[in-house]
């Protein structure tokens, strides 16, 4: 039998239409939207099922629709009797997602706490700008000693030889260089607003933390691998400081595949809207599955299979 994992993506993944058959299929689903909508200060359905596409990248806007999309998503293949997963794990703000999926928040709050996280990103992004840069191609110490010469920081360990690099403007102009001259394959800036999981999210931390103590969280019903530590979390006492840890620490998104796997996991399922998950899954183990969710019937024909 397999042993299952539930992935649940990050900013980056969004698209116009995403969960809407979903939403159209399952009630459940219909209700994780609706409850959501009710309490956003946006219209939540039509972003997501309308766009635009360039309001719906908007870090505030992006962080609540990735969150709803993928729980709602889960919530309607477990009443279909979906597998019994041996952890969950999501990929920066997805890590809210796989926390609210093993009920160790309720939704109402994963969805303020979520639309705290990109406001407070978003708002710190604009009083401190920065950059991002994505590096393919070269070895991680490589990486690691550019980010020293650059003066910047390692954000994502996203899969072995794809790093991607967080600071200022000019400091990752700077790393691009030193990386092209290294050899990469690509360096690429990314489209974001600011420098994410880097020093420079300080401030969104520590608002973070403030509506983080306005939640009681439980005993997670899956263990949680957390992207700071790429170990399982269990314990609810612990969950705060990690969310808040999490912003200006590296997302250790390879370490925690390779830790689940360890462990005996073989099949990743990543959660709507799936693609990007499972992409980097073939680069860190090609022995594993990998298979993506985006509508109702990609779950029954993994059903059948």
């Amino acid at each position: 039998m397999s042993e299952l994992v539930y992935v649940f993506p990050g900013q980056g993944s969004q698209t116009v239409g995403m969960g809407k058959a979903f939403y159209d299929e399952s009630a459940e689903a219909k209700e994780v939207y609706q409850t959501a909508n009710a309490q956003l200060n946006f219209d939540l359905l039509e972003l997501c099922f309308e766009g635009p596409q360039e309001e719906l990248t908007r870090t505030d806007r992006c962080q609540p629709a990735l969150l709803v999309t993928a729980l709602a998503a889960f919530v309607a293949i477990r009443q279909n009797n979906a597998p019994i997963p041996r952890a969950l794990c999501g990929l920066s703000l997805g890590e809210i997602s796989a926390l609210a999926a093993a009920e160790a928040m309720s939704i109402k709050d994963a969805v303020y706490l979520t639309q705290a996280r990109g406001e407070a990103m978003a708002e710190c992004a604009q009083q401190h700008p920065g950059a991002m840069l994505a590096v393919i191609g070269l070895a991680d110490k490589i990486v690691e000693s550019i980010c020293d010469q650059a003066g910047v920081v390692a954000a994502n360990y996203n899969a072995p030889e794809q790093l991607v690099l967080s600071g200022s403007e000019a400091e990752i102009d700077r790393a691009m260089q030193l990386a092209k001259e290294a050899g990469a394959k690509r360096a690429v800036k990314l489209e974001v607003s600011g420098a994410f999981h880097s020093p420079l999210m300080q401030p969104a931390a520590a608002a973070l933390k403030v509506a983080l103590d306005k939640i009681t969280f439980r005993e997670p019903k899956f263990p949680i691998v957390s992207n700071v530590t790429a170990m399982p979390v269990t314990d609810p006492a612990q969950i705060p400081g990690i969310l808040v840890r999490q912003l200006v620490s590296p997302v250790r998104w390879a370490p925690s595949i390779k830790y689940l796997i360890e462990q005996g996991a073989d099949t990743f399922i990543e959660m709507p809207p799936a693609r990007t998950l499972t992409g980097l899954l073939r680069r860190i183990d090609k022995t594993v599955t990998g298979k993506t969710i985006n509508q109702p019937s990609d779950y029954e024909a993994l059903s059948a299979s």
